[in-house]
This record gives C-alpha cells, sequence and structure tokens, in this order.
C-alpha cells in the first residue's frame, strides 16, 4: 500500500474535523428522540462502526478514496423533530437505509431522486438548518462569556482556514468551558463503547414525517455531493454498488440505534484531493487510515459522549450551529438562485422551518409536498399561458 506521510495525515484530518463538526448535533438529535445515555453512545458506536467498515471495503475494493459520513442533514432533521419515541426513530432509520439500498440496486429509483428539483430539496434542508443556526444567537443571553467568542473565532478562522475552523472552535470551546467554571464533571469510565440491539417500531406517521425526509436529504444532500466530489477529484466512481454498501452499513447500524451514514462530501475533497497526493491513483490510502481512525472512534464513542455530556448545553448549540452554517448558505443559494422556482422554494423552506406538524407527520415531508405542488401549478399554469 503506497502510503505516504500526506495520504496518512489527510486520513487522520478529515475525520478530526467531521467528528468535531458534527458529534455535537449527534447528540442533540439523540436526545431530541428519547435516547438513554447507553443508547446515544451505540449510536455514536455504530455509525461511526459503519463509516469506518463500510469505507474500508469501498476503498479496497475499488482503489479510491471513498469516505463515508453520518448524514449531518439527517441528524439536524432527527435533531428538529418532537414526540417521537427512540423504538420509533429507529423504524424511521431502517426505512430510510432500505430505500438507499434499493436506490442503489434499481436505477430508476435513483434516477428519480437525483431529478427531484435541487431547489426544492435545498429550501428542505434549508428549512431544517436554520434552526439550529438560529439557535446560536438565542444561546447569547444565558451564556454570551463562551458564545460570543467562540462566534468571534469562527469568523476569524472560516476565512484564515475554514478547514480547520471546527476544530478550534471545539478546542477553544472547551478551554473557554473551563475557565468559566461551567464544565460538569469528567467520565471516569474510559472503558470501550457497547452496542445496544433496539426492536424498531414502524408508526406510519413517523415513517412518512421522518423516514421518507430522512432518505431524501441523505441522498440529495449527502450521497450524491460524495458522487459529485469524487468525480471532481478524477475518479469514475461505480454509483450503484457504492450507494447500495452505504445503505447495507446503515441499515445493520440501524438496529443499534444509528442515523444513516453515506457518503461524505467535505471531508471527502480532504482525502481524495490533491493535498493528500498529486497522483489520484496512489490517494486510496488515505480511505484506509480514514477509516481505521473511525473504528477506533466507534471503540471509544462513550468516551466522546460522556466528554460532550460534561459540557454546557450552550456549547453543544453553538458548535452544531456553527458548524451548519456553511450547509445552510450553500441550501439557501440553491433553493433561491432560480427565479422560476423561487416561490416553489419560498415555501418549502418555510414550511419545514415552522416546524409545524400535521396528522402526525413532520414539517420537513409537508414542506416538501407544498413545494412540489406549488410547482406543479406554475407549470401546469405556464403551459396553459403557452396553450392559449
Amino acid at each position: 500500500m503506497p502510503l505516504t506521510l500526506s495520504t496518512f495525515t489527510a486520513g487522520i484530518i478529515a475525520p478530526l474535523v467531521g467528528t468535531a463538526s458534527t458529534v455535537a448535533l449527534v447528540i442533540a438529535a439523540a436526545q431530541a428522540v428519547g435516547a438513554t445515555p447507553g443508547q446515544t453512545i451505540s449510536w455514536l458506536a455504530a455509525v461511526s462502526l459503519a463509516k469506518g467498515l463500510a469505507g474500508l471495503a469501498l476503498t479496497w475494493r475499488y482503489r479510491m478514496p471513498i469516505v463515508l459520513a453520518w448524514s449531518t442533514p439527517g441528524a439536524a432533521l432527527i435533531g428538529a423533530s418532537s414526540g417521537i419515541a427512540f423504538p420509533e426513530a429507529v423504524g424511521a432509520f431502517v426505512l430510510a437505509s432500505t430505500l438507499i439500498i434499493l436506490t442503489g440496486l434499481i436505477k430508476p429509483l435513483g434516477d428519480w431522486v437525483a431529478r427531484l428539483p435541487a431547489a426544492l430539496a435545498s429550501a428542505m434542508l434549508a428549512g431544517i438548518l436554520v434552526k439550529f443556526v438560529i439557535d446560536v444567537a438565542l444561546a447569547v443571553p444565558g451564556a454570551p462569556w463562551l458564545v460570543l467568542p467562540l462566534v468571534a473565532i469562527f469568523l476569524v478562522m472560516r476565512l484564515a482556514h475554514a478547514g480547520s475552523a471546527m476544530l478550534v472552535v471545539v478546542a477553544a470551546g472547551v478551554a473557554l468551558t473551563y475557565a468559566l467554571g461551567l464544565a460538569g464533571p469528567l467520565p471516569t469510565d474510559l472503558g470501550l463503547a457497547r452496542l445496544e440491539w433496539t426492536t424498531p417500531v414502524f408508526v406510519p406517521s413517523v415513517l412518512i414525517g421522518l423516514g421518507v425526509p430522512l432518505y431524501l436529504v441523505t441522498m440529495a444532500g449527502q450521497n450524491l455531493p460524495g458522487i459529485a466530489v469524487l468525480r471532481a477529484c478524477g475518479y469514475e466512481p461505480k454509483v450503484g454498488p457504492i450507494i447500495a454498501t452505504t445503505g447495507v452499513g446503515s441499515l445493520l447500524s440501524a438496529f443499534f440505534g444509528a442515523h444513516p451514514s453515506n457518503l461524505a462530501a467535505i471531508t471527502a475533497a480532504i482525502a481524495a484531493g490533491p493535498d493528500s497526493h498529486p497522483d489520484p491513483a496512489k490517494r486510496w490510502p488515505a480511505g484506509i487510515v480514514y477509516g481505521i481512525a473511525f473504528v477506533l472512534i466507534a471503540a471509544f464513542a462513550g468516551v466522546v459522549a460522556a466528554l460532550f455530556a460534561a459540557m454546557p448545553k450552550a456549547l453543544i448549540v453553538t458548535v452544531a450551529g456553527l458548524a451548519l452554517t456553511g450547509a445552510l448558505m450553500g441550501s439557501l443559494s440553491v433553493a433561491m438562485g432560480d427565479e422560476r422556482t423561487r416561490f416553489p422554494a419560498l415555501l418549502t423552506f418555510a414550511t419545514t422551518a415552522s416546524g409545524m406538524s400535521m396528522l402526525g407527520i413532520g414539517a420537513a415531508f409537508w414542506g416538501l409536498l407544498i413545494g412540489l405542488l406549488a410547482l406543479a401549478v406554475e407549470k401546469a399554469w405556464q403551459a396553459w399561458r403557452k396553450g392559449g
């Protein structure tokens, strides 16, 4: 294996960036669906194992740095939900994972997802993410000396070196937490993480309101961009088998409480980009290092969860919100970029961001539905006017 210092470094930095940026969001999602501490640890361990092992298998099979991440917009969607019990959420995870497998195996289904209007998919994603970014501002009155310095650090670091901005924010946040005396007790049990089986409960309203949107945001917001990043880095990935493999890993981990994992986009650019190695054919060892790193993170998921549990809620909220600003900017830009779909996208965004629930089905589903209906009405009207 032609491992060089640059590929090894890329394989180490990428998982550190991904974990520092979004582990707080996964913990917030677990809290939103009532996961116990043990289930939260199992969630983190299982999703890290899925990312690590599936990524190792794909990287070795195709000799390209195929790295996986947990679904960041999916975690945000779960975190924004309410009134859903943990076994019901696991049922939604099973459905989303099964649909991802089918998308990889059945080409027409993949084509249908690819044809989903980008503006509406992005508007739904923006509606999910905006709450977390707003929560950063809402956290300021309760902990101004913690939140405001972190925002300032983030503003500077994203200009100086965007890739390491969240690593610096997390490190500074932990230091400030201790300096201000806001930290809770540190973990005393530093043993290996344990996986906890959860039998899924399939509730139709949760499957429609959480499972289907979770599948859509994972595919449209993560897997398709992940394929695009690999192509931009000079690779021709086998789309169907790769997507199906991520779905299999997600399905197996779902029974231990994990939401879907998927192809990475931002961290993939680190592992698969020219900084890893000038020759694309020699970058694949970075994917091996990345996968091994996440297997180790899975082993010590309990320590990771306990460390974050010792931090104040204001820090968790701030880290999660700042980590999602880039994704929110990108999704809003796509959602409002085309004047022809701007109004349906606005309806999708507003409905999703409202957090409303009807018939037990959450806002993300209704937001996408009303956007599709509005777009269909506009297209029918335009066709009628041309015909007249």
